[in-house]
């Protein structure tokens, strides 16, 4: 789809790279993203593949009626799923909800990951980003996942897109930046794109389709175009970005999906959790339930599995 060189050193310098990228070929992106969702995973690999999802997820509860109890319950299943499987790579909460979860997750191995900077919508003054940040990453928070300003970037502001990425990636200390570029509002292929070299130059660790409150979320057209960013990427900089769809992958067909297409774009080196998410807090549930499927030959429905 094209990238872009130079040394970054500025917002104005990134806005500048930014907007030199051709234009997306959006009749060549949906073709190969059809492509490449008709791939069959036969028995064996289907097996590999559910396991790698279900490690791969971020356990997700984003409501105001969260409560202590809920995002406790949630932090048992991720966890120990249950049957054998592998426990999911985080829990995302709401910074209020944050040390709750730090407690129970204590020695399991399961990344705190919270939403910051006036999610979902961003719309705060900086200075409140980055307490909203500050204090999940006080609380325990490992990850952040923060919204960019997309008022900002849809007036074609650029350069305060970038400064407040970089201001947020400096608050997060040691904690890893997913930055959410809500691909729903966006609008556009070539706003994708942009948006997506944009906050890498920033620091993004993770760049990330939605919020999941707003629709359309994660599509396997919009990823697969994050992903030949990230690869372009690390071929001109030697740094390598995770990419983490959020909001509508609520089955294991879409799952498998989204893995073949990793596979096939980006390779092994990004195949783990250390590189690409799910974000999803019912995928875990069918992921389960097929998993039980496949190696007992039974299905044992919903009911089998917690209401999270």
């Amino acid at each position: 789809m094209g990238s872009i060189s130079g040394s970054v050193t500025s917002g104005a310098t990134a806005a500048a790279l930014v907007r030199t990228l051709p234009r997306v070929d959006a009749q060549g992106l949906e073709a190969r993203a059809a492509d490449l969702s008709t791939r069959s995973v036969k028995k064996d690999s289907k097996a590999r593949a559910i396991d790698l999802a279900i490690g791969m997820v971020d356990l997700t509860t984003l409501e105001g009626a969260d409560t202590p109890g809920k995002v406790r319950s949630l932090c048992a299943k991720a966890a120990n799923p249950g049957h054998g499987a592998p426990r999911t790579a985080a829990v995302c909460v709401y910074p209020s909800m944050v040390a709750v979860a730090a407690e129970a997750l204590s020695g399991t191995g399961v990344n705190i990951a919270s939403v910051a900077t006036a999610f979902p919508s961003g719309q705060a003054p900086l200075p409140v980003k980055l307490d909203d940040t500050r204090a999940a990453v006080a609380a325990g928070a490992t990850e952040i996942d923060m919204v960019i300003n997309r008022g900002a970037f849809l007036s074609g502001d650029l350069e305060t897109v970038y400064d407040e990425i970089t201001a947020v990636k400096e608050a997060c200390g040691d904690a890893r930046l997913k930055v959410i570029l809500e691909t729903g509002e966006l609008a556009t292929y070539d706003n994708v794109n942009r948006a997506s070299w944009l906050a890498m130059h920033a620091g993004a660790d993770f760049i990330k389709t939605s919020t999941g409150k707003v629709s359309p979320a994660a599509t396997l057209p919009v990823t697969l175009l994050m992903m030949q960013a990230v690869r372009d990427f690390r071929a001109e900089t030697g740094v390598q970005i995770g990419v983490k769809p959020a909001g509508g992958i609520r089955n294991t067909k879409d799952a498998i999906k989204y893995l073949v297409t990793v596979n096939e774009v980006l390779g092994d080196d990004w195949l783990s959790s250390e590189w690409f998410r799910f974000g999803a807090s019912s995928l875990l549930n069918d992921l389960l339930m097929q998993r039980q499927k496949l190696s007992s030959g039974r299905y044992s429905g919903p009911n089998y599995v917690t209401v999270d």
